[in-house]
């Protein structure tokens, strides 16, 4: 898995619901210019899936509060116990969020962070002012609901079939490639563990946690952003306005038929993006 003896690694963060196999096309490519690792984060794919504990909710030995400070510490505390080198982290969707969390944790052993399609949270109470007015009625009848365990363990059941995952696949990869067999069982098969309605209750109780922009705006290493132009869920509006207004993001590059995965719609475009940014870290820092 690259050099082993190479001063920096990369580590590959996936998305929600997905896994360390959804980098499948991605990390034997990276892997041969650097060490390049992929995570599980914790109530994800084989990782372990506590008891979702919600911020208002008594403390016990057996649930934590799912959270990007708790993903962030679980990605810092895997950078120093195996990557144990500088490290370029790579995100998708709410991936990229937790490594702008990571970053601000391994402070000078990150050095440099890469957006793919960074979920941009629209439901978090602070983005409420750039939500419709009717969503100001509905919100707390919404919040209350989806605390309740019994609805989100159906609402989970509900989304955890194949048909249904299929389904929302056609949505984010609007090319159709790479849609398989493999591709919904990778993210199938970590649906039917015992704890994984807990990930889920967790992750859509997040009404008040870190938003991408506010983190980037305490950054000073870089940030490139890659982002499928036909993303149904993440604007790449955004995007180009984070480029604009945010100085520490030093590039945006688009992938005209892809959606919110492009690393896995269309990897080939994305693996090239991605091994140019590291080869000219690798250049820079040689001079």
């Amino acid at each position: 898995m690259g050099d082993a003896n190479a001063e920096e690694a990369v580590l590959l963060i996936h998305g929600f619901g997905a896994n360390t196999n959804h980098w499948r096309f991605n990390q034997p490519v990276l892997a041969e210019l650097l060490p390049t690792y992929a995570i599980d984060l914790l109530g994800f794919g084989r990782s372990d899936q506590p008891r979702a504990r919600l911020q208002d909710e008594a403390i016990t030995a057996d649930a934590v509060h799912y959270g990007f400070d708790l993903w962030g510490q679980q990605v810092a505390d895997f950078c120093d116990a195996v990557v144990q080198r500088p490290v370029l982290l790579v995100g998708n969707s709410i991936g990229g969020v937790v490594a702008l969390r990571a970053a601000h944790l391994l402070g000078e052993n990150c050095r440099g962070v890469v957006l793919i399609d960074c979920a941009q949270r629209l439901m978090d109470d602070k983005q409420l002012a750039t939500q419709p007015a009717w969503m100001a009625w509905i919100r707390p009848l919404l919040k209350t609901m989806v605390r309740q365990r019994w609805l989100s363990t159906a609402l989970f059941r509900n989304a955890a079939r194949p048909g249904v995952i299929s389904s929302v696949l056609r949505q984010a990869y609007p090319s159709g490639a790479n849609i398989d067999d493999d591709l919904v069982n990778l993210l199938y098969q970590p649906t039917q563990r015992d704890g994984a309605t807990e990930a889920f209750r967790g992750f859509i109780n997040l009404f008040d946690d870190y938003l991408a922009p506010h983190l980037m705006e305490e950054l000073s290493l870089p940030v490139d952003l890659i982002w499928g132009k036909q993303d149904p869920w993440e604007p790449i509006a955004e995007a180009e306005s984070w480029e604009q207004t945010l100085s520490c993001v030093r590039s945006l590059t688009v992938i005209e038929n892809a959606g919110h995965c492009p690393h896995d719609e269309a990897p080939d475009q994305v693996n090239r993006v991605l091994q140019r940014l590291i080869k000219t870290k690798t250049t820079q820092q040689a001079t």
